[in-house]
């Protein structure tokens, strides 16, 4: 059991349901989110889950594990966890080959922090024998150890159970603390030395082999600058000039952000009643500490009144609301909705046929004049359910019928 204090994750029902239905389980997500610490609680605390944990990390284990993988699985027989396996893909076939021969569930879980080829390898090799889950950092309803509820959040539900409202300053506090969990047990490292040792231990041991090693430096660039435009719609062409490198070169590093769990693509919502529609997906980071590190914004106070406030206050909300529903086994249906002539809904959710629409607002003052958005979508003939507000208010209130105007401390 790992030593460092456990925080209540609410994707362990989820881990269990699966690991009840299926002989394996991958759990995905970037480094330092907290798989290993999870599985390890849940193999701890639950009955008849006691499993071996076995971490291709180290290099013996890893070699054993790529040059002879049978004699690996007859070394470290099920129940077991292999921590990173992306390090060898060589155990999968011989993963569905014991599983195949004993279709019992729970038998291996995996995990992994780089998921383009891993997941490629998952697919072909253990195809309807695999329940894949994905885990970022911390939502604030976890840190705050607000009680597990069911469902994912939607606009118009009822909050239950959720904790006080932050104050502006205390949410960027928050939101520069980033979600990472070690750095909010009692003893937390310094900001600077964990993101300074996590962005180079993440270059280092992650990247190294996927990007050419004379071109490191110009990829920590490319991944700052990447950070400075959370939250903005992508423009390939002005990504690759502002860092010096090819649009090929900027759209293969963006595809390796996304695979190692780092950044997140939101796609546009359109159809074809609307032909003058945005159709370059939003760029978010999945952490907003990180982004924060990499911009150098380290002060709340100042960052609460700067020019990346919005961005960061946006990309902190989207990020809530996404973990709301893959920390609960989900893939959320999510969009953003923005014309040439720039009405834009920050993010739609598509639920039973009908579209969910979300403002973001950093400010505690919310008028009609922030639905202008909402309501073109109502004219343009797109069914519409319950909409929100979301803006550093202490209270929800509704804003008129069908729209409500909520902190976003609801979510969770």
């Amino acid at each position: 059991m790992s030593k460092i204090p456990y925080i209540p994750r609410y994707l362990a029902p989820t881990i269990l349901q699966i690991t009840r239905t299926f002989p394996v389980l991958l759990l995905t997500g970037a480094r330092q989110g907290g798989k290993t610490t999870l599985l390890e609680h849940i193999s701890a605390e639950s009955a008849g889950l006691a499993r071996r944990l076995v971490s291709l990390d180290e290099f013996e284990i890893r070699t054993l594990a790529k040059r002879d993988p049978a004699l690996f699985l007859q070394q470290y027989p099920a129940p077991l966890t292999i921590d990173e396996i992306q390090y060898a893909p060589e155990l999968l076939p011989y993963i569905k080959t014991a599983v195949d021969r004993d279709r019992t569930p729970g038998q291996y879980w995996l995990t992994g922090s780089q998921q383009f080829q891993m997941m490629r390898n998952v697919a072909e090799s253990l195809a309807g024998r695999v329940g894949i889950v994905h885990l970022v950092g911390l939502s604030t309803a976890e840190a705050g150890k607000v009680p597990y509820r069911e469902h994912p959040w939607i606009p118009g539900q009822k909050a239950t159970g959720t904790h006080k409202p932050l104050e502006l300053l205390a949410l960027f506090e928050h939101i520069i603390r980033g979600s990472f969990p070690r750095l909010f047990h009692s003893t937390p490292p310094s900001l600077d030395t964990f993101y300074g040792s996590y962005v180079q231990t993440y270059i280092d041991r992650d990247l190294r082999d996927l990007v050419r090693v004379s071109s490191l430096a110009s990829f920590e660039k490319f991944v700052r600058i990447c950070a400075a435009r959370t939250a903005s719609v992508l423009n390939l062409s002005d990504l690759a000039r502002d860092s010096d490198i090819a649009v090929s070169t900027a759209k293969e590093w963006l595809n390796l952000l996304q695979a190692v769990g780092q950044v997140f693509l939101l796609q546009p919502y359109h159809t074809n009643r609307i032909k003058r529609l945005i159709k370059s997906p939003k760029l978010y980071f999945l952490d907003t500490g990180l982004a924060c590190y990499l911009t150098g914004w380290r002060n709340p106070d100042v960052t609460s009144r700067g020019a990346f406030a919005g961005p960061l206050f946006e990309t902190f909300v989207v990020l809530e609301i996404l973990k709301s529903y893959w920390h609960r086994g989900q893939e959320p249906m999510a969009f953003y909705y923005r014309t040439k002539e720039k009405y834009e809904v920050d993010l739609v959710i598509e639920r039973e046929g009908k579209l969910l629409p979300i403002e973001i607002k950093l400010g505690s003052r919310v008028s009609a004049y922030d639905l202008r958005g909402i309501e073109h979508l109502a004219r343009a003939g797109f069914p519409l359910g319950s909409g929100a507000v979301i803006a550093p208010v202490r209270e929800s209130y509704p804003l008129r019928e069908g729209i409500m105007v909520v902190p976003p401390t609801v979510i969770g």
